[in-house]
């Protein structure tokens, strides 16, 4: 694969030619360009297969140069990476049909999974035309794929076998199943084909559309286009899944099939935007009227204060509330109702990894942020929110190698922690000394014990500071400190911050 890498800091440059190396010698990098300027240019001269592109570079950005070079009709695949704080690249990003988008710094299995995605992108738009005209189905597929240009033989074919000429209205439905696409794929099929069958009078043809997790139907030959979508509205949408989105588009041509589905795959998002079995009609859906979106920053602060309290139930209750809160009856802008998830996962993440849930502190972010951005029906919004509630309800286990001594240890210091219990007092109602728990308890922990009950308490003491209004001297005296001063300043030995600090960042 032919490689063009536009990025303007020469480190992130050399980064990315070193994971290219190390993930498989058969990547060539074609050129490199500082800007979207030079990119555009080096496009054009060097036909890249893929261009690696950051979104804010000077003179011309990454998604500027990739617009320029699709409407000239240079559709080159393309990974742009960009940070998280600039989630309306993201978004523009998506609307231009980039399927790629990486947060910096970049992941090394991200990386490779976003190569191996367009490699699988490449294989399937270069696959061969038939030698022949071959059938009506290879046909849409290589016109869809945009390998084919129809000429004579395939002209007359279309013709005299299906009655379809070159310039005629073609009405295009696309069943998007998202997670479900393999599971429900040839069913998806089968279910679109013997529903079509039903309505008299019009040809179709079905395609599997992979890398859109969809299946299309391609109908000619329809009479009243205006009946048909009635129909499509309000009785072939009750034989689909809930899972599964339909979006509905008419084009004039042959010519214009890959460009109609091009426009419509993009709108499929608005199916987050409505309740079950609404049919997704571009270009209608440009003009549908939404409400303000509003982030619901009550739920954010009761969603940290029972995170704070290790309140499971509790956690997924608000996660469940969140989730109803865009399915109001309201219509909302679903790329707004993505910022929101976005923004609302990544406060209990950040609040979870605070209070030390090491599970959640694991999450990777670029994959929950890919699963959040593509998603186009409810139930992959809901599967985010049950993935992060399983991860947060994360009981405390205790490590293999902890012997009975230490876990008593360790759940006396959680009993008592409050009153300054001490390494002597623990040792006496164990009956062993001092010192063999003080050597025990480093062997098995990594820490000494004083070190490992001051962490709790720093650790217990950030939950109140985020979970409740107390006040400093309060909380000091909850976690063992008599001397708030004194308590202060081991909360900043440890975190970096004063307490009141730490408090002001997590409201």
């Amino acid at each position: 694969m032919r490689i063009l890498i536009v990025e303007d800091e020469i480190r992130i440059r050399e980064g990315i030619q070193r994971l290219l190396n190390k993930l498989d010698s058969g990547y060539t990098i074609v050129g490199e360009a500082n800007d979207g300027e030079e990119g555009l240019r080096l496009c054009k001269e060097l036909d890249p297969d893929l261009i690696i592109t950051d979104v804010q570079m000077p003179r011309m950005n990454g998604l500027q140069m990739l617009e320029t070079l699709y409407a000239e009709g240079i559709l080159t695949k393309a990974i742009v990476l960009s940070a998280y704080s600039e989630f309306e690249y993201a978004r523009s990003a998506m609307k231009l049909g980039v399927t790629e988008y990486l947060l910096k710094p970049v992941n090394l299995n991200d990386f490779s999974n976003a190569l191996e995605n367009i490699k699988r992108q490449i294989l399937e738009d270069n696959r061969r035309k038939p030698e022949k005209v071959g059938t009506l189905e290879q046909i849409m597929r290589e016109i869809v794929g945009g390998r084919l240009q129809v000429d004579e033989d395939t002209k007359n074919y279309l013709y005299n076998n299906y009655s379809i000429v070159e310039e005629q209205d073609f009405i295009l439905i696309l069943a998007y199943m998202g997670d479900q696409y393999h599971n429900l794929s040839g069913n998806g099929k089968a279910s679109l084909a013997h529903s079509l069958s039903h309505y008299e009078g019009i040809g179709y043809c079905s395609l599997d559309i992979e890398y859109l997790s969809s299946v299309l139907a391609i109908i000619y030959n329809c009479n009243s286009g205006t009946d048909f979508e009635r129909w499509v509205q309000y009785q072939l949408l009750n034989s689909f899944a809930d899972n599964t989105a339909i979006g509905y588009t008419v084009v004039e041509s042959l010519s214009q099939i890959k460009t109609g589905l091009d426009c419509l795959f993009p709108y499929m998002d608005w199916n987050l935007s409505f309740e079950d079995n609404v049919l997704i009609s571009y270009p209608k859906i440009t003009k549908v009227q939404t409400s303000m979106c509003i982030y619901p920053q009550d739920l954010e602060a009761k969603m940290k204060s029972a995170i704070c309290a290790s309140d499971h139930s509790k956690e997924r209750e608000i996660l469940r509330a969140f989730y109803d809160y865009y399915r109001d009856g309201k219509v909302y802008d679903p790329h707004e109702v993505k910022e929101s998830y976005i923004r609302f996962m990544w406060a209990i993440i950040e609040t979870a990894k605070s209070v030390g849930n090491e599970r959640v502190g694991n999450i990777k972010q670029q994959k929950l942020l890919d699963r959040i951005m593509s998603a186009k029906v409810h139930s992959e919004l809901s599967e985010v929110c049950d993935f992060i509630a399983d991860n947060l309800d994360c009981r405390e286990t205790q490590n293999e190698s902890d012997n009975l001594t230490i876990r008593r240890a360790k759940s006396m210091i959680s009993e008592f922690y409050n009153v300054g219990i001490t390494l002597d007092e623990i040792a006496s109602r164990l009956n062993i000394t001092p010192e063999y728990l003080g050597t025990q308890f480093h062997k098995e922990t990594g820490v000494t014990f004083s070190v490992y009950i001051k962490n709790f308490r720093i650790q217990k003491a950030k939950e109140l500071l985020i979970g409740t209004s107390l006040k400093l001297y309060e909380i000091a005296d909850r976690v063992g400190y008599s001397d708030p001063k004194y308590f202060s300043k081991v909360f900043k030995e440890t975190t970096g911050q004063l307490p009141a600090d730490y408090r002001k960042s997590y409201k």
